[in-house]
């Protein structure tokens, strides 16, 4: 209901990305089976708010340095993952990663938008809080009975790993800075960041082909939507449709199994995909089927490949410790 409702509205009400609210929405949702409180959103706003002001400011006094401005991106993803990697940050990582991939991006590529990267990605992280609150009213007190969160992982070698992730996301950012056709190629990098956010290796190879097939259903059911969409073109049917990824990948995200993570990143490539054709952005919609699917395979099969050259090296990952102990 979140998902839907809140792409809904993002489009009739002529929002840039409209599927900024509804993404973060859906992350709230899945993190946690409770409403964030008043101080966890004003925290929450505010982190992004500082992160993105950051960013936006870097983006746009080094836009014409790409020597100044790739390291520092570099040096942020690389405290995002290192958060990761040491069991801290939860959904707040992968929040941050949109932050740190959208706004220079944006603010590069996008500078006609007539609106600053920031106003969009604040105006998506607090409609995707006022959807969470939202979905808790109409359906209160669903999470009086889960149990407790299972604990975060922490790496072995969170340095290095950390190190292997921000070098995996800084390249791909890198060639949609600088390759022509993919500058409005934004969900590839945030696809990227999904599966970092998801894939562990170590889990085995089964595990590892699951994602990705699980991943690219995602981006597959997401391009047949928009095509359907054109085919019938009303705020209805685009209702109909994002209804119908939230119940099939949002409740399995929603469940307590193993797998409720990659169905999370499902749900995430298929707004990402979604999103993107209905998207205002500068030729975003006239990209054709194979394009999209190109977008996520190209996603998907990087982020394999770079994983599988760089992670197996950097050690196991451990259960949740405190780091001493982990050490």
């Amino acid at each position: 209901m979140a998902v839907s409702v809140g792409f809904t509205w993002s489009v009739a009400s002529g929002a840039i990305i409209p599927f900024l609210g509804p993404l973060f929405a859906a992350q709230f949702l899945i993190a946690s089976s409770r409403p964030l409180s008043l101080a966890q959103t004003a925290a929450t706003i505010g982190f992004v708010v500082v992160a993105g002001v950051v960013l936006q400011g870097v983006a746009a006094t080094t836009a014409d340095e790409p020597m100044v401005l790739l390291p520092l991106l570099g040096l942020f993803y690389f405290a995002c993952f290192h958060a990761q990697a040491t069991g801290r940050g939860g959904a707040a990582v992968f929040l941050l990663l949109v932050v740190g991939i959208m706004v220079p991006l944006l603010t590069v590529l996008h500078r006609d938008l007539g609106t600053s990267a920031l106003a969009v990605l604040t105006y998506g992280i607090a409609s995707g809080v006022v959807l969470t609150w939202l979905a808790h009213a109409v359906v209160p007190d669903i999470g009086s009975n889960d149990p407790p969160p299972a604990p975060l992982p922490i790496h072995s070698r969170p340095l290095l790993r950390a190190a292997a992730d921000a070098v995996i996301l800084l390249l791909i950012v890198t060639l949609c800075l600088t390759k022509d056709e993919w500058a409005t190629a934004m969900v590839i990098p945030i696809t990227v960041a999904s599966i970092q956010t998801q894939l562990d290796l170590s889990a085995g190879a089964r595990a590892a082909v699951g994602l990705v097939l699980i991943n690219l259903i995602g981006g597959i059911a997401a391009s047949a939507a928009f095509v359907l969409l054109e085919i019938r073109p009303s705020l209805l049917s685009m209702f109909v449709l994002v209804l119908l990824a939230g119940l099939v990948f949002g409740g399995r995200a929603a469940s307590l199994s193993a797998s409720a993570k990659v169905y999370a990143g499902a749900l995430t490539t298929f707004l990402l995909v979604f999103g993107a054709g209905v998207s205002p952005l500068p030729g975003t919609a006239a990209e054709s089927f194979s394009t999209r699917i190109g977008y996520i395979v190209i996603a998907v099969s990087y982020a394999m490949l770079m994983g599988a050259l760089l992670w197996p090296k950097l050690g196991a990952t451990l259960p949740s410790l405190p780091v001493s102990k982990a050490r």
